[in-house]
């Protein structure tokens, strides 16, 4: 069969006389005659039939024709003729009575079988585009004007006939419309250029005004053979379902993006009504139950649960509230959205017109019908609230699947909401649990003054372990710590309460800042399960600097465990980070700590932070570091306003990690307050150091220690002389409290015990313990010092 060929399209039918074969019979059936067509067709010339039989041309037995009744109407049907090479061919013959020359004769017209079939197929494929076809075909004049559709373009445009292409469809949207052009412009365009254009449509058609339909179409330019445009040509498809089903689909996703990554309740139900308006209702409003916002405890099967509206969303003016979320409502026991939450079904409700609001009656004047589609919230441990789609007569009403999708949409609303909650509950446990093992406030101290900052992560992560410490020591001295564990939540509060302990019971002990580190590092290294430190590390690695500051030398001596480097403001407002040796992180384990001296003159500020402080999403730790050395570059004389100064411009409004400062400005004690006297390994300078001892007392005024301040220097020269050798050293240091100290250049660590009633010594550590408030021993590289407070009634 012949391939069809648009170009090939005949619309003449193969049997008008004009184009077939034609031959002319008189009664007796002999050809009188016989046209081009026929001689093209059959092979004869006009003069080889011509006054012969026509019974001649016929296949088979060359019978004559039958005689053919005398009638006028027209007779069809087919033969087998003899083509003049020989072969047969199969005709299709039309054949009527004529009168010529006063004579009744026949006229035959013919055309090969094959050639007729071809056209009637043709023809019904034409047939069936114009009739039966699901595309829909319009024709227009040059003006723009409807001039012709088929059946399936009269399903859309009926009653349209004349009208102007721009005006049919009053509420016309096109959804995709690639030059941008208005519909007058654009098929004037296509007048002119002749270039097809493709469009995606959406409007209600008049034979369905109460549903939006989304056509699919294209336009083409008529012209006829001499190229003189006649008009327009579309055909467009109805590809509501497919659209609508994509356009949910792709609602779909976004709505996953927007609320899958959030545990904030505000965030994700904002994300959900933002999504949603306008492409699936015009309005969107999600209520929560008041306690999952503070992570507490959902009651269940309550009549009238305490609401809150936490995201509110309108596409027109008049559905806006007049607040922004979050604030409480308030439903009617027998309300749509009540019944929704205490059945947990999803409840559709039509609304009156003419009011306006989310759970009042919504729409305007003389507007139809509009509805409501009220969804719960549900959990597995409850429902936890609603969420309300509104559509005025404007859109359509919702559909089943529409229904489905608002279903979904709130089946994941739901679970992100319920992460949420248990985000809340652990992380404001989490936070109680920190606050409660970071320090409030710190007493005061003569070495230095103290302000600090520390702001919990406000993301996802939760609260992290960042932690600082303010430790008084022995000689007037104090600790500094900031450390910093690896992770989030309850674990990482955790373990940064049991290392700030940690810190604390080791600080007590006065050990070097290196020597203290590496214990902690040991601690951190073990787990209660026994795991390898590979695992340990992996799970509780932390950073931790630790400073030792000595007001009387005004020497500070500082290591580091992976932490970052503590800034110096020096008097003169300079400010550069202090040249630390690094150190491995807590937890690594093998690696020594290095202990760095830096002697900081009167009134130095020492700036001690975490990385959350200065590295962010948006800046990295360089630029952060830098910042902050900025910042400290002559400081409010305050050290609570440089603190309040450095976390507004350093942190972002809802920070990502946990941030710690702690800032301390150096104080040295006067040299009056510090007497020191050094002493031979002899017990002959016991008297010595006791007539010296009296001497300064009395002249700071401490007259009335003077008893007990000789007592203890006895007992500790003595303990000095009997147990280790080489040079005693003598110091008094007048402070908040009475300091005594005796070094000498033993390593025995001294020993309270309860001395029997017949020995005569011993007693000289626990006569001393008697005395004084504290007392206690620290070692250095030359030996140890063995230190006593007391407690001074003034000054």
């Amino acid at each position: 069969m012949e391939a069809f060929d648009i170009n090939s399209i005949d619309l003449a039918c193969p049997l008008d006389i004009g184009r077939a074969a034609v031959a002319v019979l008189d009664g007796r059936g002999t050809v009188t005659g016989w046209n081009d067509k026929a001689e093209e067709l059959l092979g004869y010339r006009s003069a080889d039939v011509v006054g012969r039989p026509a019974a001649r041309l016929l296949a088979g037995t060359g019978a004559p024709l039958p005689v053919i009744p005398a009638t006028h109407e027209p007779m069809a049907g087919a033969a087998v003729l003899r083509h003049l090479d020989g072969h047969q061919m199969a005709v299709w013959m039309n054949a009527c009575q004529v009168e010529q020359m006063g004579d009744e004769c026949w006229l035959v017209v013919g055309v090969e079988r094959a050639a007729l079939r071809q056209w009637q197929l043709k023809q019904a494929i034409l047939k069936g585009v114009f009739a039966q076809s699901p595309i829909g075909l319009a024709v227009y004049d040059t003006d723009q004007n409807l001039t012709w559709m088929n059946a399936a373009g009269d399903e859309v445009l009926a009653g349209l006939i004349g009208a102007r292409a721009d005006t049919m469809l009053p509420d016309v949207e096109y959804l995709e419309r690639p030059d941008g052009k208005d519909t007058a412009q654009a098929l004037e365009q296509l007048l002119n250029t002749g270039e097809p254009r493709s469009t995606l449509t959406r409007a209600r058609p008049p034979r369905d005004a109460k549903s939006h339909h989304v056509w699919s179409s294209t336009a083409f330019r008529l012209s006829d053979e001499s190229g003189v445009v006649l008009g327009l040509c579309e055909e467009f498809t109805d590809v509501t379902a497919r659209y609508n089903d994509q356009q949910r689909l792709m609602l779909l996703g976004e709505a996953g993006a927007r609320i899958a990554g959030s545990l904030d309740v505000r965030g994700i139900a904002a994300g959900l009504a933002d999504v949603c308006v306008p492409r699936f209702a015009e309005a969107v409003a999600v209520d929560v139950l008041t306690p999952l916002l503070r992570g507490e405890e959902v009651p269940v099967g309550t009549a009238a649960p305490a609401l809150t509206r936490v995201a509110r969303t309108a596409a027109r003016e008049e559905f806006q509230e007049a607040g922004p979320p979050p604030y409480p409502v308030h439903y009617p026991a027998e309300s749509a959205p009540s019944r929704s939450l205490l059945t947990g079904q999803t409840v559709l409700s039509g609304i009156e017109t003419g009011a306006v609001g989310i759970g009042q009656p919504v729409g305007e004047a003389g507007d139809p019908l509009a509805e409501e589609l009220l969804v719960p919230l549900r959990t597995p441990r409850a429902t936890i609230g609603v969420v309300t789609f509104l559509r005025s007569a404007r859109f359509d009403a919702f559909s089943d699947e529409d229904v489905d999708l608002a279903g979904e949409l709130a089946a994941r609303t739901a679970v992100s909401l319920d992460n949420a909650w248990r985000y809340a509950r652990e992380h404001a446990t989490a936070l109680t649990l920190q606050q409660s093992l970071l320090p409030d406030a710190f007493a005061p101290h003569t070495a230095v003054d103290i302000a600090h900052r520390y702001l919990p992560a406000r993301s996802s992560a939760g609260v992290g372990g960042d932690w600082f410490d303010l430790i008084p020591l022995s000689g007037a001295r104090v600790a500094l710590a900031v450390g910093d564990v690896v992770g989030h939540g309850l674990q990482a509060a955790a373990t940064m309460g049991r290392l700030r302990t940690t810190v604390q019971a080791l600080a007590h002990l006065d050990l070097a800042p290196e020597e203290l580190l590496s214990r902690l590092d040991d601690l951190v290294g073990r787990t209660p399960s026994g795991q390898g430190r590979a695992a340990a590390a992996e799970t509780t690695m932390a950073s931790c600097l630790y400073a030792v500051y000595d007001p009387v030398t005004r020497l500070c001596s500082i290591a580091r465990a992976g932490h970052l480097p503590p800034a110096i403001v020096l008097p003169d407002g300079t400010a550069r980070f202090a040249d630390a040796p690094a150190g491995p992180p807590l937890g690594v384990g093998g690696l020594p700590f290095e202990t760095a001296e830096i002697e900081l003159p009167e009134g130095s500020v020492l700036a001690l932070f975490t990385d959350g402080l200065v590295e962010t999403r948006t800046r990295d730790l360089d630029t952060g570091l830098q910042r902050l050395q900025d910042l400290l570059t002559h400081p409010d004389p305050s050290l609570e306003k440089t603190c309040d100064h450095l976390v507004q411009a350093l942190l972002p409004k809802n920070p990502e990690d946990d941030a710690a400062l702690l800032l301390a400005r150096m104080h040295s004690l006067p040299k009056d307050t510090v007497a020191t006297w050094q002493f031979a390994p002899d017990p002959g300078v016991v008297a010595n150091a006791r007539a010296l001892t009296a001497d300064q007392l009395a002249g700071w005024g401490l007259e009335d220690a003077v008893f007990t301040t000789e007592l203890i220097v006895s007992e500790l020269v003595t303990n000095a002389i009997r147990y280790a050798p080489g040079p005693i050293r003598l110091r008094l240091i007048r402070d908040r409290s009475l300091i005594c100290e005796v070094s000498d250049s033993g390593f025995t660590s001294p020993h309270l015990r309860q001395a029997s009633d017949d020995e005569e010594g011993g007693r000289g550590l626990f006569l001393v313990a008697q005395l004084t408030e504290r007392w206690g021993a620290r070692y250095h590289p030359a030996g140890k010092t063995i230190w006593a407070e007391q407690r001074l009634s003034h000054g």
